[in-house]
C-alpha cells in the first residue's frame, strides 16, 4: 500500500447502528475482502470472536484497512455497549477522525452522546453517517434535527437522501451540489438536484459555506460581504475545517444495500485528516508530543488481543519515525528491550506481513511481544512515554472462584492473560476477605470474561458473593480477667491479666500498659499486646478485624516457673474476648463517596432512589447545562454493583465515581443477619 497518504478513522457510536455493516461494506466496495459479511448471520469478517458471534455485536475494536485512490485507510470499527466502551476510546486515540454511525430510524443515543462528549474531550475531529435511511421509519430530517440540537450547529449535512424509506435511491452531493442516483450493479449517474430537494439543498450549502468560511479570515470576510464561495474555495478549505471543528459533515446512506459507501471513501481521502493533523497527543508529563516522520521511532499500543494460534498481538500506532520488521525497541513502561519479528496489517483476524518498514502515521500489528502491553510506548532508546488512554475506571468487581482444583490451578495465569490485554479488567487478590476479585465495566463485561475463561483457557468458574470488609468495635468501656492455667506435668502454663476496653472513635488501636508493683514482670507485657492485636485481627463477634479501641492492662498475677510468654498471650486472647463481649460489640460497615453524574431529568429519580439503598445525598452541582452532579454517601455493600443499577435508573445515561471514605455503625438487624452468616459461614 502507498504510504504517501494514510487516513486512520474509528467507526462509534450507539450498539445496533450498523457500525461493523458500514466497516464490512467498506472493505467490500475496495475489494479488500471478496465477500460482504453480515454480523446477522455470524459470518462477519470483523466480528469473529465467538462471544461476538453469539451475541451478535462487537465486544472488541477490528481493523477494517483498505486502500482507496492510492490512499491507506485504516477503519477502526469499535463496540457500542457500554460494558466495552474502553475499546471505543482506544480506537479513537489511534485515529485522526471519530466516525459517529447514527441510525436514521433511533437516531443518536446514550453511548453516541457519551462518545461524542469524550471524542470532544480527546480533541479529535468527527463526522456523522447516517446509516438506514432506507429502512422503513426512516427520517433523514428529524435525525439531523436531533443531532444538531444535541451537538450543536457545526453538524452540517453534506449529502441529503433522495427518496425515503423503501424509495431511497440516491443522494445529493451539497458540496458539488449535483445528485448521484445509484444504480444496482453499484454505479452511480450523475443528474441535477430534484426540484422537491433543491431548497433543502441551498440551505445545507449555505450552512457549509458559513462554517468552512471560519476556518480563515479572508474567506470570512468575503462572504460577510456577501459574495458567493467557489466550490474550489470550499475544497480547499474543508479538510481544515473538519480537523479544526468548525463543520461536522454529516453523509447518508445504507451499509447494508451499499449505498453512500464509495461517496464516503471520496471525502475520507480528500477532506479527512492526516495523521499530522492529529489531535495533540501528550506524554505521560503532560508535555505535547510532536509527530515527526523522521524522527526516531515511538509508537503506542492501543490494543492487545491474545490469539489461540498466534499468540499476543499487539495493536500499534505508530507516532513519530519508522519501524521496519526485524527492528529493535525498548518499552518505556519497564525498560526493557524487544523485537518485532514481523509486523501485520490485519483486517479481522486475518493478518498479513508487510515487509516494508512501518511509518509514522500508520497502524500496524505486532505480534508475540512478550512484554507488551496496552498503553505501553515503545521507541527507539525507550526515552518516550505517552500519556495513558482516558479509559473509565472499572467500577463493577466480583469474587471469582474455579469450580475444580484442576481449574483453581489454572484461574491465576488465565485471568492474568486475559486483564493484559484489556484494561477495562483489573485483578486483585484482597487479602482481608480472601477473595479473587475482578472489576469490569459491567455485568456484562463479567459474562464475557467467565466465558473467555471457559472457551479459550478451559477453565471452569463461578462467581460468589463479593465479602464486604466490615470491622467491628465497641460502644462502653468494660473490663475482664484473662486467666489461662494449664497443668501437664512437669512445667505447666499460666498467665492472668486484667484487661479494661474503652472505644477510641477514629483513633485506632491504643494499648495503655498501667501495671503497678510488678503484678505482672514487664518482659510478659509485650505478650499481652500481641495477645490482644491477634485476637482483634480474628474479631469478637464475626470475625471481622477490631478497630478503635484503647486496651489497658491494669493488673494480674504470674507464677514463677509456669508463667511465659505465650501463657500471657493466651491470657490476654481470653480476657480481650470476655471484656468485648461486656462492651456492647457492633459491627461497622465501609461507607462509599459517590458522585454521579446524570442528565437533569434523571437527578430525582437517582435522589429519590439513594434511600433505599441507605444512602444520603449530601449535595448537587451543575457543571454545564442539562447535567447534575449529585454527591451522595451510602453503604459500600448497597452499592458495590451500583453501576447496572445507575444504568437502568439513568436509562443508560449516568456515570459515576465511588470510593471508600469511613466506616459507621450498621442498622441493628441488619447486624443480626451478619452474625447469622458469619456463624453459619464458621460451622
Amino acid at each position: 500500500m502507498g504510504k504517501g497518504c494514510i487516513r486512520n478513522v474509528a467507526l462509534v457510536g450507539h450498539g445496533g447502528a450498523g457500525k461493523t455493516s458500514l466497516a464490512e461494506a467498506l472493505l467490500f466496495k475496495t475489494k479488500a475482502t471478496a465477500r460482504l459479511g453480515n454480523v446477522d448471520t455470524g459470518q462477519s469478517v470483523l466480528d469473529y470472536d465467538s462471544e461476538e458471534i453469539s451475541r451478535q455485536y462487537t465486544i472488541n475494536l477490528s481493523l477494517a484497512p483498505v486502500e482507496h485512490k492510492g490512499c491507506e485507510i485504516t477503519f477502526i470499527d469499535t463496540p457500542g455497549y457500554a460494558d466495552f466502551i474502553s475499546d471505543a476510546i482506544a480506537g479513537m486515540q489511534a485515529a485522526e477522525l471519530a466516525l459517529f454511525v447514527v441510525d436514521a430510524v433511533s437516531g443518536p443515543q446514550v453511548i453516541t452522546d457519551r462518545l461524542w462528549k469524550i471524542a470532544g474531550e480527546m480533541g479529535i475531529a468527527r463526522a456523522v453517517f447516517v446509516n438506514r435511511v432506507d429502512k422503513e421509519h426512516a427520517d433523514f430530517l428529524s435525525t439531523i434535527q436531533a443531532l444538531r440540537a444535541k451537538y450543536g450547529e457545526a453538524l452540517v449535512p453534506v449529502q441529503i437522501p433522495i427518496g425515503k424509506e423503501a424509495d431511497f435511491k440516491g443522494v445529493v452531493d451539497v458540496l458539488q451540489m449535483k445528485a448521484y442516483i445509484h444504480k444496482d450493479d453499484g454505479s452511480s449517474s450523475v443528474e441535477d438536484i430534484p426540484a422537491d430537494l433543491a431548497e433543502a439543498a441551498d440551505k445545507s450549502r449555505d450552512l457549509l459555506c458559513d462554517r468552512t468560511a471560519e476556518a480563515d479570515d479572508e474567506l470570512m470576510e468575503k462572504y460577510l460581504e456577501g459574495e458567493e464561495i467557489t466550490t474550489a474555495e470550499l475544497e480547499k478549505l474543508l479538510g481544515l475545517a473538519i480537523a479544526g471543528g468548525n463543520i461536522v459533515p454529516v453523509f447518508a446512506g445504507s451499509a447494508t444495500n451499499m449505498v453512500g459507501i464509495t461517496d464516503l471513501l471520496d471525502m475520507t481521502v480528500s477532506f479527512f485528516p492526516a495523521p499530522e493533523g492529529h489531535a495533540p497527543v501528550y506524554t505521560a508529563a503532560g508535555d505535547e508530543f510532536a509527530f515527526d516522520g523522521a524522527g526516531e521511532f515511538v509508537g503506542q499500543v492501543f490494543k492487545t488481543l491474545s490469539d489461540p494460534y498466534v499468540g499476543r498481538l499487539s495493536f500499534v500506532k505508530v507516532y513519530s519515525g519508522q519501524l521496519a520488521p526485524g527492528a529493535d525497541f525498548v518499552n518505556g513502561r519497564n525498560n526493557k528491550k524487544d523485537r518485532a519479528p514481523h509486523i501485520m496489517r490485519m483486517i479481522g483476524k486475518e493478518g498479513k506481513d508487510i515487509t516494508s518498514p512501518a511509518v509514522a502515521g500508520q497502524i500496524v500489528v505486532i505480534p508475540k511481544l512478550a512484554e507488551a502491553l496496552t498503553d505501553d510506548t515503545l521507541s527507539t532508546k525507550g526515552d518516550v512515554k505517552l500519556a495513558p488512554l482516558p479509559l473509565p475506571e472499572p467500577l463493577y468487581p466480583v469474587a471469582i472462584v474455579a469450580k475444580t482444583k484442576a481449574d483453581e490451578d489454572k484461574l491465576g495465569s488465565a485471568l492474568k492473560a486475559i486483564v493484559d490485554e484489556d484494561p477495562s479488567l483489573t485483578l486483585r487478590r484482597d487479602e482481608e476477605t480472601h477473595q479473587t476479585v475482578v472489576a469490569g465495566l459491567g455485568d456484562t463485561a463479567i459474562e464475557v470474561l467467565l466465558a473467555r475463561l471457559r472457551d479459550r483457557y478451559h477453565v471452569e468458574t463461578e462467581l460468589v458473593p463479593l465479602r464486604i470488609p466490615y470491622r467491628e468495635t465497641i460502644r462502653k468501656t468494660a473490663q475482664a480477667q484473662g486467666r489461662h492455667k494449664k497443668q501437664s506435668g512437669g512445667s505447666g502454663q499460666f498467665g492472668d491479666c486484667w484487661l479494661r476496653l474503652e472505644p477510641n472513635p477514629g483513633g485506632g488501636y491504643e494499648f495503655l500498659d498501667e501495671i503497678v508493683g510488678g503484678r505482672i514482670p514487664r518482659q510478659f507485657i509485650p505478650a499481652v499486646d500481641k495477645g490482644i492485636i491477634e485476637t482483634m485481627t480474628g474479631g469478637v463477634i464475626a470475625g471481622y478485624p477490631v478497630v478503635d479501641v484503647k486496651v489497658a492492662v491494669y493488673d494480674g498475677s504470674y507464677h514463677s516457673v509456669d508463667s511465659s510468654e505465650i501463657a500471657f498471650k493466651t491470657a490476654a486472647r481470653i480476657g480481650f474476648k470476655a471484656a468485648a463481649e461486656q462492651a456492647n460489640p457492633v459491627i461497622l460497615e465501609p461507607m462509599a463517596a459517590l458522585e454521579i453524574t446524570v442528565p437533569d431529568e434523571y437527578a430525582g429519580a437517582i435522589m429519590g432512589d439513594m434511600s433505599g439503598l441507605r444512602g444520603r445525598v449530601l449535595g448537587m452541582d451543575s457543571p454545564e447545562a442539562g447535567v447534575q452532579v449529585i454527591k451522595a454517601i451510602a453503604p459500600y455493600a448497597e452499592v458495590v454493583n451500583y453501576s447496572p443499577h445507575l444504568r437502568s435508573l439513568s436509562h443508560g445515561t449516568g456515570v459515576y465515581t465511588i470510593k471508600i471514605e469511613g466506616y459507621e455503625q450498621v442498622p441493628a438487624d441488619l447486624q443480626k443477619k451478619i452474625v447469622e452468616a458469619a456463624n453459619k459461614d464458621g460451622d
